[in-house]
């Protein structure tokens, strides 16, 4: 018999994959205040900095939801030492993506997994993502199209819609790159026989 599954995330993006993917299960988001528990990680890697926060979201939904497979998720994006987070201004967008050009960042995207309060597995996968040499005027041009999107996102692109432009190489699954690694997470589960196998 499975055991009741739940994602401790309102993410559109990973309720979709979850769905896609034939899964039955509930999503209630953590409440949890990030950048306070982000501010007691200075130095941590940005590995640690998504784990960390992957452990909270789950644990604080699993004290809803005794007995079920909870999985908190978060990811981080990073340039060297650098963690950047979502701009709040089309200027630091603007910054943002200035920084990333003709550079590789990678993209950290950690999973963990909590049952009856205590994490039973967690997981960090990678993607990396090659920008190519970007204008000014390119940059600027592609902010006045794309307009508010650029705030639902760390890098300020979507890989779906007009970010890819930005590209000229990515190395890593899709998954990772929407911030659910789900084929160690299906793997897990089947291993957790949350789900059959």
């Amino acid at each position: 018999m499975t055991v009741p599954l739940v994602l401790a995330s309102s993410s559109p993006f990973r309720r979709m994959l979850m769905e896609n993917a034939g899964l039955a299960f509930e999503s209630r988001a953590a409440e949890i205040d990030e950048r306070k528990i982000e501010a007691g990680l200075e130095g941590a890697s940005p590995d640690q900095v998504a784990l960390t926060l992957a452990r909270a979201k789950a644990l604080d939904v699993s004290g809803h939801f005794p007995s079920a497979v909870v999985i908190g998720s978060d990811q981080t994006m990073s340039l060297g030492s650098r963690v950047y987070h979502k701009p709040k201004t089309l200027a630091e967008a603007r910054e943002n993506l200035l920084s990333l050009s003709d550079r590789t960042h990678r993209l950290n995207s950690a999973i963990a997994f909590a049952r009856d309060g205590e994490i039973v597995w967690e997981h960090v996968a990678h993607a990396d993502l090659t920008v190519r040499r970007l204008t000014e005027t390119f940059v600027d041009r592609y902010l006045s199209r794309v307009g508010e999107k650029v705030y639902g996102s760390v890098g300020a692109y979507q890989l779906e819609g007009e970010g890819i432009q930005l590209f000229s190489k990515i190395e890593g699954d899709y998954f990772t790159i929407l911030g659910l690694p789900m084929l160690p997470l299906l793997e897990k589960l089947r291993e957790l026989e949350a789900i059959d196998g």
